[in-house]
This record gives structure tokens, C-alpha cells and sequence, in this order.
């Protein structure tokens, strides 16, 4: 494209602006089981019932003590033993230790732990070697969370870092928010479901699976009407269908300049619903809006442009009207290019590429090769993309250029 054409197209930036100052977050919630809560966002603050730990404990295999009474020659007898789950509960004669296990509970009077490994055992009873003090060993109870204090705020996904730390409360249920529904459907006659024979002048609909597997990964409910065919009545059912069940959707195709006249008109008719040219490569035409009931997103026909703007621009969205509100953008790291990397000034160019590390430990990157926004595989092959200026030209090797890590989406 030339670099003078390009000053009507929208930003990124204006774009995802635009977009998540217009929605606002799901309001609905339910109650679940913390088994069923993988990937739900939680609704509210959760504070803890109990402290934890709930009672002093030893961190160590060693001996309990009271450090006024150690002695550098005289030993200790062992009054007895201490485990997790069995404390000691018999009376602590004067001038004795206690035998203790990691996790056992700290018997009463106790002001330190000496780990096993500065204990001589003898007949009379236990020498201990090196310096103690008190508090030494010991995990104080509410250390790690005091009881009614903050855990997670509103807007957390719970996963594996989240989940079993509720568990350890003791909390068996969560409120989160519902579900987001998605609807989804391609358009074009010359799209094939995945399964069925190609017919003459037919490709298979990659977008829309595609698409379903990443509302997947997002935790969305997917309400998947499939291939509509170039038909304004056909089309015009599904946008209905869909604005009727649905908090989002997404279609992909037929919002290309020259082929969404009728698209265009008909969403007019049941919205407002804005087509834009977007400053990025690939997928420059995106199409954002409100339906009667339900958002809006139509992403380009070309695979690689409809997974770049659902990934940089829907992901966002979904995460904003699922109320996840620490969502935040994959991390932008700088690397030094193995390759030469062709581009034009005018388009922020999202090129496909493989990171690694050198033996200087130093990020490099190299391109996953043709950069057609039909070449789906460059996804597989690389791990990030090479992320390149609006203004920028052609790179060279050695050049210092930004990358961001494909997130649990591609990756």
C-alpha cells in the first residue's frame, strides 16, 4: 500500500478505543461450585473465612524448644512428638524438647525450631549446634492470609494459580459472572464445512473454526449457525437468529470494500454498525457495532487477517463485557531480527515470527517466512509476532524490533 494513501485508516489504538468505551460488563451472576469454576470470572471481592496458616506450625523436621533453656553442653530430653495432624498434647516437663515434624502444630511455650540437621542425639538427650533465636522455623498463624482479609477482587479468571488457593480456605463455592454467548457464522458461497468434500472453486471455512476454538479458550458460550450463504434473506435470518440469542457476533467475510454493499445496507437496517479500514496488515477491513440486543464484530475473510483482529481487537472486547477486568495485553519484548523482514510504511505490520535465545542470552527473532494474509500455517510454525511501526520500512538482520508472545490463544 502507499504511504500516502493510508491517513483515513483508524489506529489500533483508536480502534480498541472506540470499542471498549462504548461496552460495559456483563451484570448477571450466578453462584458455582469451585469444581465447575475453571475459567468463570469472579463477581465479587472474596475474602478469606479462616486464617492460614490456622495455627502456628513448624517449618522444619527438628525439635521444638524454648530457647531460655538451651544449653551449648547440657542436653535436652525429648518429651515426646509432634506431627501433622497428631500435635503433642501431654504436659512439656521444664528443660526438655519435643520431637516435631514439618506442619505439626507448635506446642504450647515453644519459641523456636531447630531443624534436625543441628541436633546430636545421644542417650541423655539432644545437644544442638549453631545459632538460634526465637521465632526461628516457626510459620505463624495467619502468616500467609489473615482471616477476613482480601484474596481476589471483582474480575479475576480463575485457573490453576487461583482455584486450589480458594480450596485451602475451605470455600466451596464462587459467584462469578454468566457466560458470554457468542454466535458465530461465516459467509460466502464458496466456504465448505470442515469434513466436507471440496466442490469445484471451494475452500474450507478455517475462520470460523478458528474462531470457535479461541471463544473456547475464552470460556465463552458458542452459538455456532455456520456457513451463510451469499443470500440477503439467508444473511438477514442469521444476524436475527443471532442478535436473539446472543451477547456477541461475530461473522467473518463480507466486509471488504466491494463486497459488503448489501451487507452494509442490511446492517444498517438492524443496528449501527460501523465498517472501518484499519491501519494494520493484515486486516485492514473490520466492522464493529450494535445490533437490537447483541454487539457486533465482522472480521475479514482472509485466515490470518480474521484471527489477527479477533485476537487484538474481540479478545479485549470479550474480556471487557465478561467483566475481566485484569485482563491485560500480551507483553511486548525487544529482539534483534536473524532475518530480513520486507515492509511498507503506512500499516502497523503484525508479522508472524519465531523467537529464541542466544548464548549471549539475548532475545532474536526470525520471520516464520511468506507473510500472506492466507499462509495459516505461519501460526504453527512461529510463537510471536513481530511487531512493526506504522512509519517503519523494511527491516534488516541485526535490527533491534518489538515482538509480543502469542498468549493461550495461538500458542
Amino acid at each position: 500500500m502507499d504511504h500516502c494513501n493510508t491517513s483515513d485508516l483508524l489506529s489500533l489504538e483508536q480502534a480498541l478505543t472506540k470499542m471498549l468505551s462504548q461496552v460495559t460488563p456483563l451484570q448477571t451472576t450466578e453462584t458455582v461450585a469451585l469444581t465447575d469454576a475453571a475459567g468463570r470470572i469472579t463477581a465479587c471481592a472474596i475474602t478469606s473465612p479462616i486464617a492460614v496458616p490456622p495455627f502456628a506450625n513448624s517449618a522444619m523436621d527438628g525439635y521444638a524448644v524454648r530457647c531460655n533453656e538451651l544449653s551449648s553442653t547440657t542436653p535436652l530430653p525429648v518429651a515426646g512428638k509432634a506431627f501433622a495432624g497428631a500435635p503433642f498434647k501431654d504436659t512439656w516437663p521444664a528443660n526438655t524438647c519435643v520431637r516435631i515434624m514439618t506442619g505439626a502444630p507448635i506446642p504450647a511455650g515453644a519459641d523456636a525450631v531447630i531443624m534436625q540437621e543441628q541436633a546430636t542425639v545421644s542417650e541423655q538427650g539432644i545437644i544442638f549446634s549453631g545459632n538460634v533465636h526465637a521465632g526461628q522455623n516457626i510459620r505463624l498463624a495467619g502468616e500467609d492470609i489473615q482471616q477476613g482479609a482480601a484474596v481476589f477482587p471483582a474480575g479475576v479468571k480463575l485457573g490453576v494459580a487461583q482455584l486450589p488457593l480458594l480450596a485451602s480456605l475451605g470455600i466451596a463455592e464462587v459467584t462469578v459472572f454468566r457466560t458470554l454467548k457468542v454466535a458465530i457464522f461465516s459467509t460466502g458461497d464458496e466456504l465448505q464445512p470442515v469434513g466436507q468434500p471440496l466442490g469445484e472453486g471451494q475452500i474450507y471455512d478455517t475462520n470460523r473454526f478458528a474462531v470457535r476454538l479461541m471463544l473456547q479458550q475464552l470460556g465463552c458460550q458458542i452459538i455456532d449457525l455456520g456457513v451463510i450463504p451469499d443470500d440477503q434473506q439467508a444473511l438477514r435470518k442469521a444476524f436475527e437468529q443471532a442478535d436473539a440469542a446472543a451477547d456477541l457476533v461475530i461473522s467473518s467475510g463480507g466486509v471488504s470494500v466491494g463486497e459488503a454493499d448489501y451487507t452494509k445496507q442490511m446492517l444498517d437496517e438492524l443496528g449501527d454498525i460501523g465498517f472501518w479500514k484499519l491501519a494494520i496488515k493484515p486486516g485492514k477491513p473490520f466492522a464493529f457495532g450494535q445490533l437490537e440486543n447483541a454487539w457486533f464484530c465482522g472480521l475479514p475473510g482472509n485466515p490470518v487477517s480474521a484471527a489477527l483482529t479477533f485476537y487484538q481487537l474481540v479478545q479485549p472486547l470479550i474480556a471487557k463485557l465478561s467483566g475481566h477486568s485484569e485482563w491485560h495485553p500480551p507483553l511486548r519484548l525487544k529482539a534483534k531480527t536473524t532475518t530480513k523482514l520486507k515492509k511498507t510504511p503506512g500499516r502497523l505490520d503484525f508479522q508472524r515470527g519465531v523467537v529464541s535465545t542466544n548464548a549471549d542470552g539475548e532475545l532474536e527473532v526470525r520471520s516464520t517466512g511468506h507473510q500472506g494474509s492466507h499462509v495459516f500455517s505461519s501460526f504453527s510454525q512461529g510463537n510471536c509476532f513481530i511487531v512493526l511501526e506504522r512509519e517503519r520500512s523494511s527491516v534488516a538482520v541485526g535490527e533491534t524490533v518489538e515482538i509480543e508472545l502469542f498468549n493461550g490463544l495461538l500458542s
